[in-house]
């Protein structure tokens, strides 16, 4: 049984909606309702009256509400003791970074806000973006980096949570060049001659940000899919080395365009091959940290307050953007 579980639990328990609690909980509601019915499953008997709406508990169901409460508060108070104890570590600011932006844009972020800011000590969590928003909802990490565009919005609570920009990634075709410095291949291909192209892997949001720009383009692309994984750093190791086209972030192809080891892949009349995302940073508010709601369980628990180093940098984040 796994306590995840328990805190969709009593999420649905409070909502009383199965498609309420898997937004909250940041889910699929097909995955939601697994994760239901294996808690089902560990505890031998329905819990919740999928013939009523909204939603209820059956009788074995409120018992569960009730232990899961006290089960889940009795961590967070262990938690929050643990972390008292781990004074050493209470100066490191932890951040959760998608993959993409952990391998380009953090490392020169970073080395700019040493300058301004000041030295700071941080710990950085390299995951997928739905393990990445995770962790800041479960409040495993300080602060969240990701990219954020109007079309694909993560689903997080302003009441609970608050936000301020970072700057702008653009993600545009990159393809290694030929021996005159002219690309190995250039939009917009031909149907009887496909491009080799290297694509994000289902479910990654760059790949989402690549599908918007092909259904804005103003002319077809043909393409021929090669190849294809999750991670920007993959599809550029895949095209430095000629096997196609690739979407990157700007960041991650800086030196690489500069050497010319990569090139545009569009050419100067197909202007509508790119597009620009923020980069941004969350938190949770403090006054959400201060107590503990079941609705949050998997987050900082009672009476924990962000860290100072923490606080000082979002103020310092907050100063900058304003």
């Amino acid at each position: 049984m796994e306590t995840k579980w328990l805190e969709d639990f009593v999420s649905l328990a409070e909502t009383r909606s199965f498609s309420r609690s898997a937004q909250l909980r940041h889910v699929t509601q097909p995955a939601f309702s697994r994760r239901i019915q294996s808690l089902e499953a560990w505890a031998g008997s329905d819990l919740v009256d999928r013939s009523s709406y909204p939603t209820r508990l059956t009788p074995a169901g409120e018992t569960l509400y009730a232990q899961a409460l006290e089960v889940l508060q009795a961590l967070q108070t262990t938690r929050a003791m643990l972390r008292g104890h781990a004074t050493a570590a209470q100066d490191v600011i932890e951040f959760a970074v998608p993959h993409t932006l952990a391998f380009t844009f953090f490392p020169a972020w970073v080395s700019r806000l040493r300058d301004s800011f000041g030295p700071i000590k941080s710990r950085l969590i390299a995951l997928n973006v739905h393990d990445a928003v995770m962790r800041l909802v479960e409040g495993s990490c300080d602060l969240l980096i990701a990219y954020h565009h109007p079309s694909q919005p993560y689903q997080l609570d302003t009441e609970r949570y608050e936000m301020v920009s970072l700057g702008e990634e653009l993600v545009a075709p990159y393809v290694k060049p030929d021996a005159h410095g002219h690309p190995l291949y250039e939009l917009p291909g031909k149907p009887t001659k496909p491009l080799p192209y290297l694509g994000y892997a289902q479910g990654a949001y760059l790949g989402q940000m690549v599908e918007l720009i092909l259904k804005r383009c103003s002319a077809p692309i043909h393409f021929d899919r090669v190849y294809e994984t999750d991670m920007a750093e993959g599809l550029k190791a895949m095209a430095l080395e000629g096997h196609g086209i690739a979407f990157l972030p700007t960041s991650a192809v800086q030196k690489e365009l500069r050497a010319q080891k990569l090139v545009s892949a569009a050419p100067p009349d197909l202007k509508d091959m790119h597009i620009t995302m923020e980069v941004r940073a969350y938190r949770e508010r403090p006054s959400h940290r201060e107590t503990f709601k079941p609705a949050n369980l998997g987050g900082r628990g009672l009476g924990e307050v962000p860290k100072r180093d923490a606080q000082a940098l979002w103020d310092y984040l907050l100063a900058q953007h304003h």
